[in-house]
């Protein structure tokens, strides 16, 4: 087993997987690590659906084309989750308020599924397994998706978690440095000493990017983020909240 240090420090992102199966007893320490995540007024707004059938993975597979999808031993799908609440508050006679149709509600479950999210991730590498966090289960097809999971009313995907034993070892990305993530106190007020800093930070992610281990590009860092921002401004996540019961007013 890892220790804490090299399981946060040198994470990166698998996306090659042996065939080998994962043992029962890691998979049982990663949903326990699951299960005791901080969440929101311990309200557990999250459910996991964990797939290890293959024909469902490659289902999912040719919806996002993404191979580490039908590769991993497991993938695990993290869900914002109002559904389970929503039954024992009928069963019990407690009226449940519309707090799926608030900002905040939809937050909450988004914040609780990513700290799940993030818990399984430190776990499966302190097991020294391989993991890939991905995103596009939730924008590719979601209603399809839904479908498939036969997901519920107040339960829609977060984002998806491959897991597997590693074929592979990137290389470490390079990351903003400390003093533009961590703002002590407040929020940084020399925006041109920031920009500058972020001007030198989009250098490395170049450099990086041309030298790395396997496929290489010409890459920088701020115009391909915000080429992924243009691409996702055509995702109709709203209208698929509203298919699944939340109905954002305020």
């Amino acid at each position: 087993m890892k220790d804490v240090k090299e399981s946060l420090l040198q994470r990166t992102s698998v996306r090659r997987y042996e065939r080998e199966a994962i043992p029962e007893e890691t998979m049982e320490f990663i949903f326990r690590a699951i299960e005791n995540t901080p969440t929101s007024y311990n309200g557990q707004q999250f459910s996991v659906i964990d797939i290890s059938d293959q024909p469902l993975k490659e289902e999912l597979y040719a919806i996002t084309g993404q191979k580490q999808l039908k590769t991993c031993n497991r993938l695990l799908i993290f869900c914002s989750d109002y559904n389970k609440i929503s039954l024992l508050a009928a069963k019990k006679g407690v009226e449940m308020p519309a707090f799926t149709d608030t900002m905040d509600g939809v937050t909450i479950g988004i914040i609780d599924a990513s700290l799940a999210m993030m818990s399984a991730v430190v776990a499966a590498q302190a097991a020294g397994l391989g993991s890939n966090c991905i995103g596009y289960l939730r924008t590719a097809d979601p209603a399809k998706i839904a479908e498939l999971l036969k997901l519920p009313k107040g339960v829609f995907v977060v984002c998806g978690l491959a897991i597997g034993v590693p074929r592979e070892q990137p290389d470490l990305k390079p990351k903003q440095p400390l003093p533009l993530m961590i703002h002590k106190n407040h929020y940084r007020q020399d925006n041109d000493k920031l920009v500058e800093e972020m001007e030198a930070y989009d250098e490395v992610v170049k450099h990086y990017n041309r030298t790395r281990a396997g496929g290489t590009t010409d890459n920088d860092w701020v115009a391909h983020i915000i080429d992924y921002y243009n691409h996702a401004m055509n995702y109709r996540i709203l209208d698929y909240l509203k298919d699944q019961g939340y109905d954002v007013k305020k």
